[in-house]
């Protein structure tokens, strides 16, 4: 009998088998078949690695944290918004590398349907690309070129639902009992009112309730987001097998970073909130391992919109991790808040938590995304300065809507609840800075202090240590799209206000210093060049929250090997003078210019300083 020779995966399966196994056969009720099925297809999905991805499996493998350099920047962008199809963002590789892109992160493309997609997130097929946008050897080929200029490709998994159009949901409302059961279907409300006395609405304006009635099969179907994202029941083995393969297929197109979407909705339980349950855990554990066997060079980022004390058990433990990396999303909000209130407190205070945690936690630090901003704050930390929770979304919302008198901010809001006064926010970047306002009134003082502003909040997110992560168009001040109220497709939905098509006009005036595109465009340059030059950025640097005598400056202090950081922020109107109480002689980051009174420095409104000092 010809014995089998032991191959990388046999070895890398050794790491992990026995808690593999037991995770694996407790969730799933001592199910040896399924498991069995489950290691095969891990088998299969590495035997259709091709041999590049492998071999950058390898060198990741020696070097694991590769993606905890300073010298990494991401960029969010649509394929459709940025460059209409996939061969065309290829095409497009050489202006990514000129905003110091290499960290590339495409929004939602796999197959939905139009109209009833929520901007892709209700996937009909996870193996197919939107037509419109190219096909999944495009993919293939775009991930090939990016790893070939050193850049990193992240792309969303939705694994919490399928499109009602899924070939498993149209099964299920055909009657096939095997496919309801990748769902959860009810033959009337009884179960499903039961669950609506626990379990919180994600959209209780656009779409109230967590269930939908499916005509076709006649009962009751599980929908926490809209009535077409049929969620998945992943306590059925074959769901967890089958979504773990699709994973496992994109990461073999060259996937670098799979986003896991709305991951603390995973796992559903009677008589719970059904968001963050432990077997939630669970899952992203072995969906961890799955990627440690078959494709270690893969990461796995996890979207968390929550609260911190939410958001960090998604990390997992050193001896055993789930996510690589998570948004630092409470971070993004209380950004805004600062801006709106000129008051740092809440900002101190949040980046005090972050501060405070392992090293070894990688976060994505942004301004914008695709999303709206919801303003999941700190209250009970608010609250001791008066602050209560609706009055305040309320006067965030109008400062940033423009609706607040002498605002320069100019957002819409979205899922406006006046009953709740819980509305979200969108803008974009330059548009929430100011930036709009000041072109529009041909204020320069205005449009001055907007560009300052802006270029500060950069600062800020590559202050912070994590991967800055720019959305597309904020390197060119690109304005709100209002054409979307036109759009029959889109005018419900106010998050359109920001995912307007890249103005590659204007992105041809970024070489052009005396403009303001060309102008923006160079400082957000040097905050990379800078960043990138000095070891104090590095992931392992110690960070603190720095005393700066004033409650609208923000100062964060970092420190790495002999290199002493002070980033000072004015988040007010006016100017202001700090005194630094950090011992060493600090020179400007930017101009070099050595700082002689440390009793008196000096910030424009909405300016930065990056003082740096060398032992």
């Amino acid at each position: 009998m010809e014995l089998r020779q032991e191959t990388e995966f046999d070895r890398r399966m050794a790491r992990h088998r026995d808690e593999l196994k037991w995770l694996y056969l407790e969730l799933y009720h001592g199910d040896t078949q399924a498991y069995e099925y489950f290691i095969g297809m891990l088998r299969r999905a590495w035997e259709e690695r091709s041999e590049a991805l492998r071999e950058l499996d390898f060198s990741r493998e020696q070097e694991p944290d590769w993606y905890k350099s300073r010298d990494l920047t991401g960029m969010l962008l649509y394929v459709n918004a940025f460059a209409g199809r996939l061969n065309g963002v290829r095409e497009k590789l050489d202006y990514l590398e000129d905003c110091g892109v290499n960290y590339l992160h495409l929004m939602p493309l796999l197959e939905s349907p139009e109209g009833r997609s929520d901007g892709g997130y209700a996937v009909s097929d996870f193996r197919k690309v939107q037509p419109q946008l190219g096909t999944m050897e495009d993919l293939a080929a775009l991930a090939a070129a990016c790893h070939g200029r050193g850049m990193s490709l992240c792309l969303d998994f939705v694994m919490n639902h399928t499109s009602e159009d899924h070939a498993w949901a149209r099964r299920a409302r055909a009657g096939e009992k095997e496919y309801q059961d990748r769902y959860f279907f009810y033959d009337d409300w009884e179960i499903p009112r039961r669950f609506e006395e626990t379990v919180p609405q994600v959209f209780p304006t656009t779409a109230p309730g967590n269930f939908s009635w499916c005509e076709e099969a006649g009962k009751v179907v599980m929908t926490t987001f809209y009535p077409y994202q049929w969620d998945l029941n992943y306590a059925n083995p074959v769901v967890f097998n089958d979504m773990t393969d699709n994973m496992l297929y994109l990461c073999n197109r060259g996937v670098d970073i799979i986003r896991l979407d709305a991951v603390p909705y995973i796992w559903k339980e009677l008589g719970t909130n059904c968001r963050n349950l432990p077997k939630v855990h669970t899952l992203v554990r072995m969906m961890r391992m799955a990627c440690e066997i078959v494709c270690p060079g893969t990461l796995l980022l996890g979207e968390v919109v929550m609260e911190p004390s939410r958001v960090v058990p998604y990390f997992g433990t050193v001896e055993k991790p789930e996510c690589h990396l998570l948004y630092n999303v409470t971070t993004m909000a209380t950004i805004w808040h600062t801006v709106a209130t000129k008051d740092v407190a809440l900002l101190r205070h949040q980046l005090g938590q972050v501060f405070a945690l392992p090293g070894e936690y990688t976060f994505l630090n942004y301004l914008r995304c695709h999303d709206d901003i919801g303003w999941g704050l700190d209250y009970d930390f608010l609250e001791n300065f008066g602050q209560k929770q609706i009055p305040h979304k309320k006067y965030l919302n109008d400062y940033l809507t423009g609706a607040w008198y002498g605002s320069p901010s100019r957002g819409e809001l979205y899922n406006d609840d006046p009953v709740l006064g819980d509305a979200r926010l969108c803008g974009t970047t330059a548009s929430l800075c100011g930036v709009e306002t000041g072109r529009r009134e041909r204020d320069k003082e205005t449009l001055a202090r907007a560009l300052r502003l802006d270029e500060m909040l950069h600062a800020l997110i590559f202050t912070l240590s994590g991967i800055p992560v720019l959305y597309s168009g904020d390197e060119i001040l690109e304005e709100n799209d209002y054409s979307y109220h036109e759009d029959p497709l889109k005018a419900a939905d106010s998050r359109f206000l920001h995912r307007g098509n890249l103005d590659w006009e204007a992105a041809a005036k970024r070489k052009d210093p005396a403009s303001p595109e060309g102008d923006f465009f160079a400082r957000l340059k040097r905050l990379e060049t800078v960043r990138r030059s000095h070891r104090v950025f590095d992931a392992g640097a110690d960070v603190w929250v720095l005393r700066t005598g004033s409650g609208g400056i923000l100062g964060i202090g970092r420190y790495r090997q002999g290199e002493k950081l002070a980033a000072l922020f004015n988040f007010t109107d006016t100017e202001q003078s700090v005194l630094l109480e950090e011992d060493g002689d600090f020179r400007d980051a930017a101009s070099g210019e050595r700082i002689e009174d440390k009793s008196s420095v000096k910030l424009l409104s909405g300016q930065f300083r990056w003082l740096l000092c060398e032992f």
